[in-house]
């Protein structure tokens, strides 16, 4: 609530001085009073222009002056649609960080594997997990057909060749941290190896205790809390861009890690599929800021100095994780 102005009472308001008899206003006087107006004046436009200048643009700001060339669209080849009763789950595969990963999920895709799955498992700040409810049981569990059912562990790749941009502040879990492609990736200069980080959204493999025991056939998204540990100790995938709330909102699990105990309690998957393999009018026309652009690296700088009316102290930092990726409806 603004302060009320101070109420000053007559009794002891000034009262103006006598003009002395015979005696007129001196000129340098009132020139100086103009003068000190004009300094005020001046003074408030150089404060005015420096708070200007010292408040930067917001991100929707930076958003809002981003050009075409800014953004990507998405690679129908490597897009994925889940399509849940609640409607539809778009995911980028990261086929430069898990190539043999990203081919057998696109080899079960085309088989229609996933089509009568479900969703396994919901684990409160971790994981949403999907696949075959009967994998264990070898008379029920669905044919992996033509797909591989243990690949490589590719945890990590080599670092050279591949476009990093970095963040300006350091990380727990990495010598350094950026983004590759659009995806929040870390990197050590020392091994020459990068990696994809566990951040909300990112899309992983299920695997048991052999590193290749993984095949995509039961993936997992991660609904909370960067679960930075299992970085190098997983295979990432890929991230979903699109569709979130279909599975961060669903009920929890009450069984050991999340699980559901009871058949019924599972969502089932109504079917995935390539967007290469559907109609154009039936994809979702969807297109990514890219990170390796200026307006990216402004993004970034919005976000670690918060300019926004509500924010009384920036940051100064900003850790991975909290980096927004913007998607945005295709423009035409």
């Amino acid at each position: 609530m603004p302060i009320p102005a101070s109420p000053v009472s007559k009794s002891t308001h000034p009262k103006p001085a006598a003009r002395a008899k015979g005696r007129r206003p001196t000129p340098l006087r009132g020139l100086g009073i103009c003068a000190l107006a004009l300094l005020g004046l001046a003074s408030a436009g150089l404060a005015q222009a420096a708070d200007t200048k010292a408040k930067k643009p917001t991100m929707q700001q930076v958003l809002e002056s981003s050009k075409p060339a800014d953004w990507r669209a998405l690679d129908p080849a490597s897009t994925l649609y889940m399509e849940l009763p609640g409607g539809r789950v778009v995911i980028e595969l990261a086929t430069q960080f898990a190539p043999l990963h990203a081919a057998n999920i696109r080899t079960l895709v085309k088989q229609k594997y996933f089509d009568g799955l479900a969703i396994l498992r919901v684990q409160d700040n971790f994981v949403t997990q999907w696949g075959d409810p009967d994998a264990d049981d070898a008379t029920k569990a669905r044919s992996f057909g033509a797909a591989s059912k243990s690949l490589a562990a590719e945890f990590s790749r080599p670092a050279q060749g591949l476009a990093f941009t970095r963040l300006p502040d350091g990380d727990v879990y990495a010598p350094e941290v950026g983004f590759s492609d659009g995806f929040p990736a870390a990197r050590d200069p020392k091994t020459g190896q990068a990696w994809l980080a566990h951040c909300y959204g990112m899309v992983g493999a299920g695997r048991g205790n052999e590193a290749e025991s993984g095949s995509g056939a039961e993936l997992y998204v991660v609904i909370g809390h960067a679960p930075r540990q299992l970085d190098r100790n997983i295979a990432t995938v890929g991230r979903v861009v699109r569709g979130m709330e279909l599975l961060a909102a669903l009920p929890r699990g009450s069984g050991p890690a999340g699980f559901y105990e009871k058949r019924e309690q599972m969502l089932p998957i109504r079917s995935v599929r390539l967007a290469a393999d559907v109609a154009a009018a039936e994809r979702s026309d969807l297109e990514i800021l890219r990170t390796d652009t200026p307006t990216f690296t402004a993004l970034v700088e919005s976000r670690r100095n918060r300019s926004d009316d509500w924010y009384l102290a920036p940051a100064g930092k900003i850790d991975l994780c909290n980096v927004p990726l913007p998607v945005r409806e295709k423009k035409r």
